[in-house]
């Protein structure tokens, strides 16, 4: 597995603390955001019907809120470097039973936290000048690469023959 090293990327978290949920199920849900880019993970909590992805999503706004104002970033270029849900508090409250019994009903609380940071694909990559306009260093459409063949053109078909209508 290919490992990036991370300590050179800008990155900017979020933190929600005492969520009323249980770290369980939001662990659900930030699997599928874990690693992804940041309109791709607003796409995912949008269309995800658990509870959990409303307040993941107020989070992942947050961190990307943080990006933009502290280290001036574009909130579409980012990346989930990191999303957790720690274990919170428990509020403990108790429901009678039958013959004067009780249970404890436990109420679960969670801290989830985003870490948002620069795509390191995109550092990778380096930077127009503003010299150099982007129609020039780009090929032209039309024009084949060196490397690759030109694209036969299709075989026209003869056109079906008609049948006579028998009288």
């Amino acid at each position: 597995m290919a490992t990036t090293d991370t300590s050179k990327l800008v990155q900017s978290r979020a933190e929600a603390k005492y969520v009323r949920l249980s770290a369980r199920k939001a662990r659900v849900v930030l699997d599928h955001i874990r690693g992804r880019s940041v309109p791709e993970a607003r796409t995912i909590l949008a269309f995800t019907p658990r509870a959990a992805a409303v307040d993941i999503e107020k989070v992942l706004r947050s961190a990307v809120a943080n990006a933009e104002s502290t280290h001036a970033l574009d909130g579409d270029e980012l990346v989930v470097l990191a999303a957790y849900a720690d274990e919170g508090p428990t509020l403990k409250r108790w429901r009678a039973r039958a013959r004067g019994r009780v249970n404890r009903i436990r109420k679960r609380t969670c801290h989830i936290t985003l870490i948002v940071s620069e795509n390191p694909k995109a550092q990778a990559r380096p930077k127009r000048s503003a010299e150099t306009p982007a129609a020039a260093a780009a090929p032209a459409p039309d024009a084949p690469a060196g490397d690759e063949k030109p694209k036969p053109s299709p075989k026209k078909r003869a056109p079906a023959k008609k049948k006579e209508a028998v009288a």
